[in-house]
């Protein structure tokens, strides 16, 4: 695992959080279903690089090497780029061409690499520069409000902005919230009737699949999604 993590909010409203670790020794780890993509640049023996991770339709178990650095922006659901379409990154990532040691291209744009401390400008100048846009359908739709649009529309602007379709999304939710609870020490019986699962296997068939472990395991199993 990583003993050096630390996350951050951001100031910006195009950005879920900000997150930082490294590595001691080399190892693996379970990362855990989750509906936002992220930015991360890593850092390893010299070199340096940046990706784009897509959010994660199940549980998969990643390596990592020693002495690695890796510092991350997860974006709110709904924010893209427009020139990439969201779905190819779905359960992938796709790597950033690097222009110098220090800048990278995305867009037909060079970019210097941000940092943990400048992440927030770094956000705002892709924003101002449009490589960034967020829909708006999709805050109202995560608050649980209805625009008035129809049915048809809002499938397509969710689809449009985040590569996932509604079900997708509501099931990835409903099962990291299901482990939040059963971290929190609740009972697997009232996880079940929290989190609005039919019954006990439901849960467990959920649970295998988007956080890779059994509702028993979950409380006794560190657990972590770099791309939160």
């Amino acid at each position: 695992m990583f003993p050096h993590f630390e996350e951050r909010r951001s100031d910006s409203p195009f950005v879920e959080r900000i997150w930082m670790t490294q590595s001691d020794r080399a190892g693996s780890f379970t990362s855990i279903s989750t509906i936002l993509w992220s930015m991360v640049i890593s850092k390893w023996r010299g070199h340096i690089t940046i990706s784009l991770h897509g959010p994660e339709t199940g549980a998969t178990c990643k390596e990592f090497p020693a002495e690695g650095e890796w510092f991350g922006i997860a974006f709110k659901l709904g924010t893209f780029v427009p020139h990439i379409s969201p779905s190819s990154l779905i359960d992938g990532n796709i790597v950033l061409p690097s222009t110098s040691g220090r800048s990278f291209s995305l867009c037909h744009s060079a970019w210097q690499f941000p940092n943990y401390e400048n992440a927030d400008t770094f956000v705002d100048q892709l924003v101002r520069s449009c490589v960034l846009v967020h829909d708006p359908v999709m805050s109202a739709i995560y608050q649980g409000q209805s625009p008035s649009l129809s049915l048809r529309t809002i499938q397509y602007r969710v689809l449009h902005s985040t590569g996932l379709s509604q079900r997708t999304i509501r099931q990835i939710e409903r099962a990291r919230y299901a482990a939040t609870l059963l971290k929190q020490g609740v009972s697997i019986f009232d996880t079940v009737y929290e989190a609005g699962y039919s019954d006990q296997p439901h849960l467990t068939r959920s649970l295998k699949h988007f956080i890779g472990l059994t509702p028993a395991e979950i409380p006794l199993t560190p657990i972590i999604s770099m791309m939160q």
